[in-house]
């Protein structure tokens, strides 16, 4: 008798997939815990995703059994009347011995002409892998500022948006729901107000390591523009003080006149394809505030 072939399959992942998944996801990057993994597969579980896409991305299976995922998360930048569906291809990971099929993963996964697709989290080591699927770099690193040592912005006051909040006087409905959802999943939203005009802010608690040291930090997760976080740097580098953050990571492509700090290449690439274009200061619905730093 002829021995019946293995069967190799991707499918979506299910509600019923999330124990396998985070037990993949950990044996894939044994520095992250289960517990980081299934927290963030619960955030994923209870959001909001554009109908018709995946919740949570794809499973590939063999003989049934889960041996590779690569989670999806997407979200809808547009209106209402004129939907911008962009996806943030995060973790990946297929078990060594099927890694020939690990590409029947990134083909269904890139498959859709109206998505932009976003990987912010490349290691250096894939990055030529990355610009071969057709992804070109929109950010080529970091910024790290001091704040505190603006003279922007002061005179203005800061406004702490909670998870509890219902609305952000001021603040367009849409960019007020952006606002309360990252400060449900543990950001710092904050509105800074002045005389002239409020700049909605999100900010994420990180840590720059530094050999065995890690620093506290933020990282800047949302704004409309860099240059609004550069013009009210100082009332916030304030505001970070009294919380003991001295530093604020920012998306950038090289150094951010107005602001205090250095800029670095060695981390924080950050690549794009499809319709929209990426801008940088945008990181929001993505695997940062849904998974953590």
């Amino acid at each position: 008798m002829t021995a019946l072939k293995p069967l190799i399959r991707c499918r979506e992942i299910g509600d019923p997939d999330l124990n396998a998944v985070a037990e993949l996801l950990t044996r894939g990057f044994p520095r992250r815990s289960r517990g980081y993994w299934s927290g963030g597969l619960h955030r994923q579980a209870t959001r909001a995703v554009p109908h018709g896409y995946p919740r949570y991305g794809y499973l590939l299976e063999h003989d049934g059994n889960p041996v590779g995922v690569l989670l999806l998360i997407y979200s809808d930048r547009g209106t209402t009347l004129q939907p911008e569906i962009w996806c943030n291809l995060s973790s990946w990971y297929v078990a060594p011995e099927f890694r020939n099929y690990a590409t029947m993963l990134t083909k269904i996964a890139q498959r859709l002409p109206e998505v932009t697709y976003v990987n912010i989290s490349a290691a250096r080591q894939t990055w030529p892998i990355v610009e071969a699927q057709g992804f070109r770099a929109y950010c080529e690193g970091i910024f790290v500022s001091v704040p505190s040592l603006s003279f922007a912005g002061l005179g203005a006051w800061i406004e702490h948006v909670t998870a509890d909040a219902q609305a952000v006087q001021g603040i367009p409905s849409d960019e007020a729901d952006l606002l309360i959802r990252h400060a449900r999943n543990g950001c710092l939203s904050v509105v800074i107000r002045s005389e002239e005009r409020p700049i909605p802010l999100v900010l994420q608690p990180v840590r720059i390591r530094q050999g065995r040291v890690a620093l506290p930090a933020m990282q800047l997760i949302y704004c409309r523009d860099v240059s609004d976080y550069v013009a009210c740097a100082g009332a916030i580098g304030r505001f970070l003080l009294r919380r003991g953050r001295v530093s604020v990571i920012t998306d950038a492509n090289g150094p951010i006149p107005g602001l205090v700090g250095f800029y670095t290449d060695r981390r924080g690439r950050k690549y794009a394809k499809g319709p929209q274009q990426a801008r940088l200061g945008n990181l929001s619905d993505t695997e940062l505030p849904l998974y953590g730093p």
